[in-house]
């Protein structure tokens, strides 16, 4: 995990500056401008022109992908679309004809990678929605690009992410050490050392067998999701890579794995992921695994972006109530 050695506020302001500066390298409208509206991984940017004109640019956090591995990003989305799976925004070539672009930023002695995508319409939902209807068309988009991930050919090497025990737990985890995260008292860690015991064990008794195992988005929680209408969209693809099936699930209910309509959900998402592909009932048994799998790697997320506003606001209570959730999850594999 790479950490910058400039603060966000520093990054954020040269970024801006990039932001606009680079619009050139695209064939946007006369008077284009770009402003920020959200940061995560990466942070991202609604470019606006005269005449209604819109479009959302990415600007890729330094060291998390390669550029070949945001290509692969952006080949496997084109290729869902095309073989009419998935609604997702296209990716918008540069002058040069090429998806990812690049510029150094010489006051944070760095390549950051961008891309342009067309801009989608929807709306982001709220987990105080009664969430049951998006939530099974969720489990149909997600099996049919699991479907489509056993059969497209991946590239060879795969420069993308993998979401394992390993990225989670190990000693190079993708978002650092749970253990690091704030309010990670002694009580809590207790509960979570169990938990991450009990999760060894179990997954790597599940195996990764193919049908269990593949290309997954990664990351469909609610933030990443545009509903209008009856039409779901499903967006930001940056986290995709390898992975269990059904730790898509679990990234679907990011953040609010304590909410009480999340059985409801998880029901919702099985009935329409099974509309499209078949999920043994022992697959669907070990879906709180990877509740707790997701949950912890969050509370790892917390700790080492804790500079960014969405982890500052979770970090009071995230800990406390994960230890909670992982109580529950001990109680019931017990």
């Amino acid at each position: 995990m790479m950490v910058s050695r400039f603060p966000l506020a520093e990054r954020l302001k040269h970024l801006e500056i990039l932001s606009n500066a680079a619009l050139d390298l695209w064939p946007v409208p006369t008077g284009a401008q770009s402003r920020l509206i959200n940061v995560s991984e990466n942070a991202t940017y609604l470019v606006e022109a005269p005449g209604g004109w819109r479009a959302v640019l990415r600007i890729h956090r330094a060291g998390y992908h390669s550029r070949r591995g945001i290509e692969q990003e952006l080949a496997w989305t084109q290729a869902l679309v095309a073989d009419g799976l998935v609604s997702t925004p296209a990716p918008i070539p540069g002058r040069d004809g090429h998806l990812v672009q690049e510029r150094f930023v010489p006051a944070l002695d760095e390549t950051r990678y961008m891309v342009l995508f067309q801009h989608a319409a929807g709306t982001q939902p709220d987990e105080s929605d009664d969430l049951t209807v998006p939530f099974e068309h969720l489990g149909a988009i997600a099996a049919r690009t699991h479907l489509h991930s056993q059969s497209w050919p991946l590239p060879e090497p795969l420069e993308r992410l993998t979401w394992d025990l390993d990225a989670v737990f190990g000693p190079k985890a993708t978002w650092g050490d749970w253990r690091d995260a704030p309010n990670v008292t002694p009580e809590v860690r207790a509960v979570l050392e169990q938990v991450e015991t009990v999760l060894r064990r179990r997954l790597t008794a599940f195996g990764k067998s193919p049908d269990r195992y593949g290309l997954i988005h990664a990351d469909m929680r609610l933030a990443n999701l545009l509903i209008d209408g009856q039409s779901t969209c499903l967006i930001d693809f940056d986290d995709c890579g390898l992975g269990w099936y059904l730790y898509d699930f679990a990234t679907g209910i990011s953040f609010m794995e304590d909410h009480p309509q999340v059985p409801a959900l998880r029901d919702a998402w099985v009935r329409g992921y099974r509309s499209q592909r078949d999920l043994p009932d022992a697959d669907e048994a070990e879906i709180d695994s990877f509740v707790m799998l997701r949950r912890m790697a969050l509370l790892a997320w917390i700790g080492s972006h804790i500079e960014a506003p969405e982890p500052q606001a979770l970090a009071p209570n995230f800990a406390a109530v994960s230890a909670e959730l992982g109580r529950r999850y001990l109680r019931t594999v017990a």
